[in-house]
């Protein structure tokens, strides 16, 4: 693919993508390298992360550069910022995170902190520190990767579900804040997608769901494109047609209560 000489000039010449070992995360960093960027690839996960990086370099001919370091910790945000900071980041994307399933009483509190840490502080930092200098440069964007569970309170995933809806509005708020200085904030809402974490946490993949599971190419294709024009975005048709049911025609009790039994059929073990 031809570089898109506009895209480039408004979020090169450096991407940072965190979770970008695989699924979402190194989806994003192969079509942004399509796209011209140079990366910054960040996960916990040295060796996948290695090879995902080394794959793009080599298909696409960009830069890239892996830090292997945990987000979910103060030294290792430090870390990331630090092996970034003499780089001309133009794009963010927050896409790392960790969620539990389970009742939230039968989670651990330290699993619990973990998905706080990694999920709502390491992005804002993250974005605290490279959107300055976007504001600087009067260019640039930020993603961050929500989830459907940030519309409504998801029981079996509650404290996911909590920091995804923080992700929504961060970013919401930030576009806002942020487009008279030039820079694209984007929160994008995705549903149930194609990744190897969808697949380890699922007890049936295989199984047809409504809305039906999007593949990450076609998540992060769409993410992409509305980049720029919307605080926020639902991935997909049927998607965004199921936001609409549970957000509009449901009350918000009733749209817990739905959306809970789902849960508890779903993942709830027997007693």
């Amino acid at each position: 693919m031809t570089p898109n000489t506009p895209f480039l000039s408004q979020y090169g010449p450096w991407a940072l993508v965190s979770g970008a070992a695989m699924g979402l995360g190194a989806e994003f960093a192969r079509q942004l390298a399509a796209h011209g960027l140079n990366l910054v690839l960040v996960d916990v996960q040295a060796e996948a992360l290695n090879a995902t990086s080394a794959a793009i370099s080599t298909q696409s001919g960009v830069e890239t550069r892996p830090v292997v370091s945990d987000l979910a910790t103060p030294a290792g945000l430090s870390a990331v910022i630090e092996a970034a900071s003499t780089l001309e980041i133009g794009l963010l994307v927050n896409n790392a995170g960790v969620s539990a399933i389970g009742h939230f009483l039968d989670v651990s509190l330290e699993k619990h902190l973990k998905i706080l840490e990694l999920n709502a502080r390491a992005p804002l930092s993250l974005a605290h520190t490279f959107g300055a200098k976007m504001r600087e440069r009067q260019r640039g964007g930020i993603i961050f990767v929500s989830s459907g569970s940030a519309m409504v309170g998801t029981s079996y995933v509650s404290a996911y579900s909590a920091t995804k809806a923080f992700n929504l509005n961060l970013g919401e708020a930030l576009s806002e804040e942020l487009h008279p200085y030039g820079v694209d904030v984007l929160s994008t809402v995705v549903g149930a997608t194609d990744t190897p974490g969808w697949r380890a946490e699922n007890p049936n993949p295989e199984a047809k769901t409504w809305p039906p599971v999007m593949s990450a190419a076609d998540t992060v294709r769409e993410t992409l494109g509305a980049l720029g024009k919307t605080p926020s975005f639902f991935p997909g048709a049927q998607n965004r047609l199921a936001m609409f049911a549970t957000s509009r025609l449901m009350s918000r009790p009733a749209a817990v209560r739905v959306i809970g039994a789902e849960m508890r059929k779903r993942y709830q073990k027997e007693k």
